[in-house]
């Protein structure tokens, strides 16, 4: 193997290295801490929507309450459909 093989060799060896280490940082510090507390503690999760069965995270969620519980939807109109299907039923 001559010296510029080993030269090149090594140069896609470094390149390799600093891919896979910066693929690891970025999901690190990619996070979105807005979701986060101070302590490090997780303050909104993933709800499904009854009607579409979409996730959606509960803050963005559009939430209807009914006879005390609360359902969460993706969009006014999974809500609307849900409300017309339960008035459907009594």
């Amino acid at each position: 193997m001559g010296p510029l093989r080993i030269i090149i060799l090594a140069v896609l060896l470094y390149i390799g290295y600093r891919l896979i280490t910066s693929n690891f940082r970025k999901k690190d510090d990619g996070e979105d801490k807005s979701s986060r507390k101070p302590g490090g503690s997780i303050t909104d999760v993933l709800v499904e929507d009854p009607v579409c069965h979409k996730l959606v995270p509960r803050e963005q969620a559009v939430k209807l309450e009914v006879d005390g519980e609360t359902h969460y939807f993706c969009s006014r109109e999974c809500r609307d459909e849900f409300t017309s299907e339960d008035k459907a039923d009594s």
